[in-house]
Parts: structure tokens; C-alpha cells; sequence
């Protein structure tokens, strides 16, 4: 077997294409790549359209079997004339795009996926919708990507939250530390909406190394700021309420995106609006080595996740896996691994929203609203847990790893994908071609 492979994103274009739409496609690709290299030959394609015929054919003529498996929605999926085609997708609405608009008939979603004839998502969620939408003979499968092998290792068993110990972290980029920002140029009079202060100078450059301490409750939160489904404002405002007077507990919020000051002049302003709060605030800007940040998910006691909608959510299953608990929603995609063993569930409540890749923004699907009190709630039982009650963190954080591994480990994994790979053969080579 012949796997060629394909991301909008490569090594090569990660920093640049940080927070850009399907920047993390590629992280997606990574971690399925060792588990496709047990299966077969794997070959990485940058240009579909040139390349995945011409390969294919080759294949073909020396008796292999192929299949191009595209990490990209279906709407910017090449579906190749010669050689099976799988769009591999996150998707975190209860609907897919069932509309085309930009004379774009690849924009109605089933146009794509009936041309392949089946796909690969990363939850159940996602599949019920493209079920909804194909017709229950579709062939979907639901295979979340295989992150828990990289993080099992992080876990520790049978143990409990070391609060005393410091935690030192190397990181290359902008740090934004609440203990030294003073936020009066923030405030609202001082900072009219229309108005943008300057961001510190002390956080450096992005360029800039540094090493930085961490202490206490430590909850860790990565994310795009630029993705409104994020929702990092309830986030950071949930957490200085709840943590207002707890001088040990500290968020850590890891950005991915290239291109920060707007969005990172956005929190000064909101963090200046609280109350005065003794926790902690980290904004880190900036790229961290695979070390680096397998050493941040070590060192943190909690994930934090508050969004709206969730495709599958890498850092939080990269952090589950590790056996940290969870503070997070129950909705899209986290069902399939978040119960109450191993998270502080929040609840939350459906509502309308658009497409996000529709320029139209009309509302079609449903995304969901976190109830801030019960955010609340969330932080402020995680806390005296770490502080009171060990035991129930151990149990926490040993369920966090154990229901990550059937989740996401590779040999999880592969059971389904195999038995999606077996029907290949009936597919033959006859794909219809959906042009740009």
C-alpha cells in the first residue's frame, strides 16, 4: 500500500501559516504519518493536481495498491481521476455545507464527497453530519488523530500535583507576565475602542529566547486567538474571577498565530476592565520546540478549553494523554473523550452561527454557548482539587490517560483505518474529477 499525503501546510511553511485557515491540517498530518509509514510507503505530494495521477499510475504498473488521503476540507480537496481519494476533516457544526456560492460548486460540500465516496473525520459528531447529509449508506469513519503514543509518555503514575516545585520553561517569542504589565494605559478612559496603546516592551521580540517560571495551579490553554470559536474572552475573564484571590494559581495561553498585536492589545484592554486579581496571566507569542512544549504540557496540572466548537481539539488531547484534567465544555467532538472522570465539565448551549468559510454568514448550523457561571464552577472545583484532594486528581488524570489511549492511540486508530482501506478495491480508478 501506497499512501500519498498532502497538506496546504508544510515544515516549511508552519511559522508563517500559524493561525491561517487549515494551518492545523498539519499538525492533523503529522500525527498520522508514523501510523501510515507502519502501513505502507508513505509519499508526501505538494502539488495534488500534478502529482497524484502521475504517481498512482506508476503505482499501478508496478502492482501496488494507492490512496491519497488529502488533510484538507472537502471544499479545497483534489479528487484525483486515477487513484482513490480520502478528504481527511475536522468539523465541529451539526451541519455541513449543503449550499455553493462564488460559482463555487465544491463550496456545497457533497458535491466533493460523492466523488470520493467516502472520508474520514475525527468524531462522531462530524460523521453524524456528513451521515445526515450523504445518507446513512455513506461510507465515514470517525478516526480522531493518533497524538496519545507522542504524550503517553508525560504521564506520571499515581501522581498528584507537585504545587511547590517551579517549572522552567525555554520559549523563543513574546511573553506577556500579568505579575509585570501594568494595565492602567488599558483601562477603558485611558483607552478609548478606537484607540491601540502599545504592547509592553518588555515581552521582546518574536525572535527573542528567553526561559520563564512557572509555579502553582498551573492551567495551560493553546490556541488560535484569531479564531472567534476560541473563545478566549470568557476564558480569560472566567479565570481572573474565579482565581481573583489565589496568588498560586497560573494560565498559560499559548498562541498560534503569526500575527498577534491586534488581538493581544484586545486582552490588555479586557484583562484591564477586571477586578484586581492576585492569579496569573502568561500570553506566550511565539513558536515553541516540540520540547518545549511537550515540557509546558509536563508542567501544567490542567488543560483549559472553552470554546464553541471543537473539530477534535490536538492540545487538548495531547494534554489528556499526558494525564492532565481537563476544564472544558462537553459539546462537538469532546464527547467522544471528555466525561466526567477525567474533566470539570462546563455546560453549554446550542445556538445559531454561519459556515465559517462562508462569506455570506448566513446562519445554517449551530455552534455552542458556554454558560459562564458554570465555567466558574469548573475553575474554582479544579483548584481545590489540586489543592486538597489528591487523590482525586490521581484518579482524574490516570482516566484523562486511559480514555485517551482508546481514543487516540495509534493501535486505536489503525483498527479503523483498516477497515476503511478495506473497501478500496470496489472504488476502483474511476473517480470522477472535481475541477477547481
Amino acid at each position: 500500500m501506497i499512501f500519498l499525503i498532502h497538506s496546504e501546510t508544510t515544515d516549511g511553511t508552519i511559522d508563517a501559516n500559524l493561525g491561517l485557515p487549515e494551518y492545523s491540517y498539519y499538525f492533523v498530518l503529522r500525527a498520522f504519518r508514523p501510523l501510515l509509514e507502519e502501513m505502507g510507503l508513505t509519499v508526501a505530494v505538494a502539488d495534488p493536481e500534478r502529482e497524484v495521477d502521475r504517481l498512482a499510475r506508476n503505482a499501478r504498473r508496478h502492482g501496488e495498491t494507492c490512496v491519497f488521503l488529502s488533510f484538507s476540507p472537502p471544499h479545497r480537496t483534489y479528487v484525483a481521476r486515477d487513484c482513490p481519494t480520502i478528504p481527511v476533516f475536522a468539523w465541529e457544526f451539526d451541519a455541513i455545507p449543503t449550499e455553493s456560492w462564488d460559482d463555487d460548486p465544491r463550496n456545497d460540500w457533497r458535491t466533493v464527497l460523492a466523488a470520493t465516496g467516502r472520508a474520514i473525520t475525527h468524531s462522531r459528531f462530524a460523521a453524524e453530519a456528513v451521515t445526515r447529509a450523504m445518507g446513512a449508506s455513506y461510507d465515514v469513519a470517525s478516526l480522531p488523530a493518533p497524538v496519545w503514543d507522542e504524550y503517553a509518555p508525560l504521564h506520571v503514575p499515581h501522581g498528584v500535583p507537585e504545587l511547590g516545585r517551579e517549572r522552567t520553561l525555554r520559549v523563543r517569542g513574546r511573553v506577556y507576565d500579568s505579575r509585570s504589565i501594568d494595565f492602567a494605559p488599558y483601562a477603558p478612559l485611558r483607552c478609548p475602542k478606537h484607540v491601540h496603546p502599545a504592547l509592553p516592551d518588555h515581552a521582546g521580540s518574536r525572535e527573542t529566547e528567553r526561559d520563564i517560571t512557572l509555579d502553582g495551579v498551573i492551567y495551560s490553554a493553546v490556541f488560535c486567538p484569531l479564531d472567534g470559536r476560541k473563545n478566549w474572552f470568557d476564558m480569560i475573564c472566567a479565570f481572573c474571577l474565579a482565581m481573583r484571590e489565589r496568588a498560586d494559581a497560573t494560565l498559560v495561553l499559548k498562541l498560534t498565530h503569526h500575527r498577534c498585536d491586534e488581538v493581544i492589545g484586545a486582552m490588555m484592554k479586557d484583562l484591564a476592565k477586571l477586578p484586581p486579581f492576585a492569579c496569573r496571566v502568561v500570553i506566550i507569542d511565539g513558536y515553541l520546540c516540540d520540547d518545549s512544549y511537550r515540557r509546558l504540557a509536563a508542567s501544567s496540572h490542567y488543560t483549559l478549553n472553552a470554546s464553541h466548537g471543537e473539530g477534535q481539539c490536538l492540545p487538548l488531547m495531547e494534554y489528556m494523554s499526558a494525564g492532565k484534567p481537563a476544564v472544558t465544555p462537553v459539546h462537538s467532538s469532546m464527547r467522544d473523550y471528555v466525561t466526567e472522570e477525567n474533566a470539570f465539565l462546563v455546560r453549554s448551549h446550542p445556538e445559531p452561527t454561519s459556515w465559517p468559510h462562508d462569506p455570506r454568514q448566513m446562519y445554517r448550523t449551530l455552534r455552542h454557548r458556554i454558560d459562564f457561571e458554570s465555567l466558574m464552577a469548573a475553575l474554582d472545583e479544579s483548584y481545590r482539587v489540586a489543592r486538597t484532594d489528591p487523590a482525586r486528581y490521581a484518579r482524574m488524570a490516570k482516566a484523562a490517560h486511559e480514555g485517551l489511549r482508546r481514543h487516540c492511540s495509534r493501535a486505536a486508530v489503525r483498527d479503523g483505518l483498516v477497515s476503511l482501506l478495506t473497501a478500496l478495491p470496489s472504488v476502483g480508478s474511476g473517480l470522477a474529477k472535481v475541477r477547481a
